[in-house]
């Protein structure tokens, strides 16, 4: 039985989509870092918020951990490299809290351009300065927005209701999808030059990194005003902050900072700043939303391998998951199958191929090249799954290629998996019998059908008399039995192979006692 534990606080609902689901929970919340390390190694996932942070010494800990969920958006608090290379799996919730933090975006924009906070503060004093809150009216207004994915696009539509002019860059929108948004594509300069209020929804990376500084804020038009709910770090404060003191910059409305909690920042000294304490997801109904999601999420994965919304792994539906998953396993035993055999003669792999035909070439076979490099450096690499196995591949160097094939095969759905080293390349091909059952049907281009055993021995040896019996007789006198024994060759007297099933582990004395035999080429010991 999968075992979670809830570092953060989740609502009961939550906990209990985990437990009815058959999952052992644990909710722990408000440990410290050294409690966490203590205890983590128990748990096969964790789900939090932004309190618990899950770092490379974290991980560390967690062997046994598969999933980190986090309830929210941002995965700041969680080491996406470290948990990769540990093959844990990190899910967000990115559609949760879209049109709270959406809202949030709006009322920010609409506080700034009525000074609504300075105008509250001035009453509540006593006093009634009319003449000093003069504001500015959001109609026919430009609106630049930097991200356009799931918040971006709310505020995109809610700032069009709004009789908006609604500009918006970013690479992965299309154009279609723009004049269904009502809203015009534009590069960041374009942006910069035309917006009365610029809004940010974009994830903090390296490419977004100050992508408001000092250079963006000198091309704006005069009296511009920033509004960002995103993330700290998106707004170079420093250059924001000299822009608003020379009135470049008419006002600032900010939800993040770039050092957080921000009890103390320049920015606050400043009538025309207004700030709020990473509200962005924070109402009654986001915050359910999230908790519920993950809880679903993690479920999913821990139970039936489904993978949603993650950060570092390809997305597996629920409903393709029983689908996918005997091809997964195919692809698994064919890397494995290759990785051994590799291991065992030819040293650094270099390139791997991986084609898919028939019916398999019409699912999505990212999840099933990962599976196939787990396989693959499973037998190199303590620890390698279908999670860090392509990071540890593009670490090695090793070029990866798929191929689809939509073309008549012998087999309704085949896929072929080639491995190439400095020296030598070899291919391995199987199939689904029966709909789930993986079962290998070609090694070096040559014809062999055959399941997967848990023990098995492979052989290549000359196509001669006398070659079958004398490994018989072999495996007889050292009281191995043979379980299933399945023999295939390019033309007759030339290269031969011999694949058997074994009832238990092939000792390495009576291996050697195989590879001295007659006509035998090379002989490789294989577990699955």
């Amino acid at each position: 039985m999968p075992k979670v534990l809830i570092s953060d606080k989740l609502s009961a609902a939550a906990i209990e989509i985990f437990r009815s689901r058959g999952i052992e929970t644990d909710v722990k919340t408000g440990l410290s870092p050294a409690e966490l390390r203590a205890i983590i190694g128990d748990y096969d996932g964790l789900a939090i918020r932004s309190a618990t942070k899950v770092t490379k010494e974290l991980l560390e800990a967690a062997p046994n951990l598969k999933v980190v969920g986090r309830a929210g958006i941002g995965v700041d608090n969680v080491d996406i490299k470290a948990a990769t290379s540990h093959g844990v799996v990190v899910m967000n919730t990115p559609f949760g809290n879209a049109i709270t933090t959406a809202e949030h975006a709006i009322a920010m924009m609409f506080a700034l351009a009525r000074q609504l906070p300075e105008a509250s503060a001035s009453t509540r004093a006593g006093k009634w300065e009319k003449n000093r809150f003069m504001g500015v009216e959001l109609t026919a207004k430009t609106l630049g927005i930097i991200g356009c994915g799931n918040i971006g696009s709310i505020v995109a539509d809610r700032a069009v209701g709004l009789k908006m002019k609604v500009l918006a860059y970013d690479p992965f929108l299309s154009e279609k999808r723009a004049v269904e948004l009502g809203v015009e594509k534009a590069e960041l300069p374009e942006l910069f030059a035309r917006a009365d209020f610029i809004t940010l929804h974009t994830p903090l990376v390296e490419g977004t990194r100050n992508i408001i500084n000092a250079a963006a804020i000198a091309t704006m038009k005069p009296g511009v005003r920033i509004i960002n709910c995103a993330r700290g770090g998106l707004v170079d404060e420093a250059a924001l902050l000299e822009g608003l003191q020379s009135g470049k910059v008419a006002g600032a409305a900010l939800d993040v900072f770039e050092v957080e909690p921000a009890t103390e920042n320049p920015l606050f000294a400043l009538e025309n700043v207004v700030c709020t304490p990473h509200l962005g997801a924070a109402t009654a109904e986001a915050q359910e939303n999230v908790a519920l999601q993950v809880a679903e999420q993690m479920s999913d994965y821990l139970l039936t391998g489904a993978v949603a919304n993650a950060i570092n792994v390809p997305a597996i539906s629920a409903e393709d998951a029983p689908r996918v998953r005997p091809y997964m396993e195919l692809a698994r035993r064919l890397g494995e199958f290759a990785g051994q055999l590799t291991q065992a003669r030819d040293g650094v792999i270099t390139h791997v191929t991986i084609e898919y035909e028939g019916a398999v070439s019409q699912l999505n076979h990212k999840p099933l090249t990962a599976a196939a490099l787990a396989g693959l450096m499973a037998p190199m690499i303590t620890g390698a799954n279908m999670v860090n196995a392509p990071v540890l591949a593009r670490e090695r160097g090793i070029e990866v290629a798929e191929t689809v094939h939509d073309r008549v095969s012998e087999y309704q759905t085949l896929i072929r998996l080639t491995i190439a080293t400095k020296t030598n390349t070899r291919s391995v091909a199987g199939t689904l019998f029966a709909g789930s059952r993986p079962r290998l049907v070609e090694i070096k281009g040559i014809p062999v059908e055959a399941d997967f055993g848990r023990h098995m021995l492979y052989v290549t040896n000359q196509d001669k008399p006398g070659f079958i019996g004398r490994f018989g007789a072999t495996l007889s006198d050292a009281g191995i039995n043979i379980a299933t024994f399945h023999l295939g060759r390019a033309a007759a007297g030339g290269d031969a192979i011999c694949l058997v099933s074994l009832d238990e582990p092939m000792p390495e004395a009576v291996l050697d006692v195989v590879r001295a035999l007659p006509l035998v080429v090379q002989a490789t010991s294989l577990t699955f």
